[in-house]
């Protein structure tokens, strides 16, 4: 069951989720700064991660599916404009965005998908786009207390293989959020505490994963490495061909030169000049 929008706006607003949000937000600034007069687009609910980018952006727009009544909330927020649709079916034309953003949106998505396809075709040709979900290797995708205990939990390893599928091409990837999930207060404050024991220690269990794509349209000339060639490719048993009809060759015996006899030649000569007279 997907959580409404006041569930996940609760969170947000308590200590534990204000801490997942300062250190998701400090990974995106580190990976794209500002984003000054970029198309930025927020899938699934992407509120915490759009906060900071609507002044400096071109354009900020959440676009989120109907969650409840209490789906007013990114109108509040200065600069960020507020879409409800379908996450497969958004009302904004093909490549419209430079930068995407999808939190809260593949794990809880009925169709992972269709809402990757669908972000894909918004994004502008080499635009990037950043995918977060919960951590299956975490504490926090078991505690049903929190977001990330929801929906379906991914590996990075998982994550990787599957955008890469989708026509992304994967260019960075890291874990976030190494505060443990409980809500007391010594163990909040100490979020950026928390953070930089666990990229030492514990890189990989990170409540969250979060993977950068790129939308790539063609191959750069020289990007990839020439295949050599091991060995002739053999005809494969089984395999339809084309009918061919092959004309037989036939041996030609060469043959001597021809003699001409000269009294023979001159004697038909003389019956064709008396014929003509």
């Amino acid at each position: 069951m997907r959580l409404s929008a006041k569930d996940l706006e609760a969170f947000y607003a308590s200590r534990l989720g204000k801490a997942a949000q300062f250190l998701m937000l400090k990974r995106l600034g580190d990976l794209w700064g500002d984003c000054k007069g970029l198309n930025m687009l927020g899938m699934g609910y992407a509120r915490p991660l759009l906060t900071g980018y609507g002044e400096s952006t071109r354009s900020c727009i959440a676009a989120t599916p109907q969650l409840g009544e209490e789906t007013w909330w990114a109108a509040t927020d200065r600069g960020i404009s507020t879409c409800l649709a379908e996450e497969d079916r958004l009302p904004f034309p093909d490549g419209s965005f430079d930068r995407i953003i999808l939190l809260h949106a593949v794990e809880e998505a009925d169709s992972p998908r269709a809402v990757l396809r669908e972000a894909w075709r918004l994004l502008a040709p080499e635009g990037r786009m950043l995918v977060t979900v919960a951590n299956r290797k975490s504490s926090w995708s078991l505690v049903e207390g929190t977001p990330f205990g929801h929906g379906r939990p991914w590996t990075r390893r998982q994550l990787i293989a599957y955008l890469n599928d989708h026509l992304l091409q994967v260019t960075a990837s890291t874990t976030a959020v190494h505060l443990p999930p409980i809500k007391f207060g010594f163990m909040v404050s100490g979020a950026e505490g928390w953070e930089k024991v666990g990229q030492i220690f514990a890189p990989g269990l990170g409540g969250v994963v979060m993977v950068e794509a790129v939308k790539r349209m063609y191959a750069k000339p020289g990007s990839g490495a020439v295949a050599p060639v091991t060995a002739l490719a053999k005809g494969r048993k089984g395999v339809a061909e084309l009918p061919r009809k092959e004309a037989e060759v036939k041996c030609v015996e060469k043959r001597g030169k021809t003699r001409v006899d000269p009294a023979e030649q001159a004697r038909s000569i003389k019956d064709v000049e008396q014929w003509e007279a």
